[in-house]
Order: C-alpha cells, then sequence, then structure tokens
C-alpha cells in the first residue's frame, strides 16, 4: 500500500510528498474551468523532493536568461 500519490515526473516511482502548479515541463496548465482563483485556476502535480528541486531550477534558469525577456511571454505570478 502506497503512501500517496505517485511523483508525476515521467519514469518517477517515488511518493509525490510536493504539491505545486507546475507541469512536468515547467509550466502552468489551466483547469479549463471557470475560476475565481489561482489555486482553482490550474492544475496540481505531485513531485518527489528531488523532481521538484530540478523542475523549480530549471524554471528559475529560464527567468533569469536575458534573451527571454521580450517575447511577451506573461509571468506565472502576473495572473
Amino acid at each position: 500500500m502506497s503512501e500517496g500519490p505517485a511523483c508525476d515526473y515521467v519514469g518517477c516511482s517515488s511518493i509525490g510528498t510536493i504539491v505545486s502548479r507546475l507541469s512536468p515541463e515547467g509550466y502552468l496548465v489551466a483547469t479549463g474551468k471557470k475560476a475565481y482563483s489561482f489555486r482553482e485556476a490550474y492544475r496540481r502535480f505531485h513531485y518527489c523532493s528531488h523532481h521538484h528541486d530540478e523542475l523549480m531550477s530549471g524554471v528559475w534558469s529560464r527567468v533569469r536568461k536575458p534573451d527571454d525577456k521580450k517575447d511577451g511571454h506573461v509571468a506565472p505570478t502576473a495572473i
């Protein structure tokens, strides 16, 4: 019997102890439902601590890239 949901990172069978709104690709994924809050607007994923750290590292390196600032993408915190 498992102790919780499996990590949503492809190929990982560890328990997903961390809940995140970031998909395994590092993006927010809309639920498609009418939402009144950030929590309702985006899908939830579960990650083990190793893959959550890896995912967050990738997000931060993308955000810090100077050539990525003029392409019109909205920051996740702006929503």
